[in-house]
């Protein structure tokens, strides 16, 4: 089912020009459905047999810290309302979702939230193994930055041959960027997905860091020739720089890095 480069990103645009809208949008036929239960946020994205985004909901809530579920009621809570949102959307009873989980976790950390919240789970796979599967990588290393850790996942014929997860992810930027600046932790968050100020790198630079360290040793001695960045944190001006530097390969980043999990959670049942 793999897509190209060029069709994700066109893929990710439509999802965020989409992104919690609320006008009625009916939709006929079959859709899939999937839930990323991530550290600072939640998104739920529904897409048509092709892979299309036909509707994205997002709500900001720390339910999830370093893959363990640190508010249960609050994140079956918000999964529940999302789900609402785009049946009112599509005007489409759902009913089914894949979900994910960062590698090395428990799976059952994000299942029993979705069959809490009424839902019947489809899939359930690995934060960066979703990514690889879109993209039906080969010789590719998908790197996905979540709040409290970073998950690799190295591919070989678009097939998972190695996954790992380590502490380290973006909230501890958040939290530079909240100290520095006297905000909120979601207005820290904000800030630094808003992509639109320099400085906030420099801020981040030895968190990004750290996180190459651990990429490269999860990818020593395995044939990876470029890598695939996702997740929020990717949004910061300059990261692809950091990462091409520190490691020495080609680095990509999705146009809508924030989204790029969820499309993918969303895609794996699209054959």
């Amino acid at each position: 089912m793999g897509k190209t480069w060029q069709e994700v990103n066109l893929l990710l645009d439509q999802a965020d020009r989409i992104l919690n809208c609320e006008d009625p949008a009916p939709h006929e036929g079959p859709f899939h459905v999937g839930v990323d239960l991530g550290t600072a946020d939640v998104v739920l994205m529904v897409v048509d047999p092709r892979g299309r985004p036909l509707a994205a909901f997002l709500e900001w809530a720390q339910v999830v810290r370093d893959g363990v579920v640190v508010d249960f009621v609050g994140a079956v809570d918000i999964v529940r309302r999302l789900v609402e949102k785009a049946q009112a959307r599509l005007g489409v009873e759902i009913t089914r979702a894949s979900t994910s989980f960062p590698p090395g976790t428990d799976p059952r950390l994000s299942t029993n939230i979705l069959e809490t919240a009424g839902l019947d789970v489809d899939r359930v796979v690995d934060e960066p193994s979703c990514v690889g599967h879109l993209l039906d990588l080969d010789k590719a290393a998908v790197v996905d930055i979540g709040g409290g850790t970073t998950g690799t996942a190295v591919l070989s014929r678009g097939r998972v041959i190695f996954s790992d997860d380590e502490p380290t992810g973006g909230t501890h930027i958040t939290l530079v960027i909240a100290g520095r600046y006297g905000l909120s932790f979601h207005e820290a968050e904000e800030r630094k997905l808003a992509a639109d100020d320099p400085s906030i790198l420099d801020l981040a630079r030895p968190t990004l860091q750290r996180i190459c360290d651990i990429v490269a040793n999860h990818i020593a001695g395995r044939d990876v020739r470029r890598i695939i960045l996702s997740g929020g944190t990717c949004c910061l001006e300059g990261i692809e720089a950091v990462f091409t530097r520190e490691l020495g390969l080609p680095v990509k980043v999705p146009s809508r890095p924030l989204l790029l999990t969820p499309l993918a959670i969303a895609s794996l049942a699209v054959e």
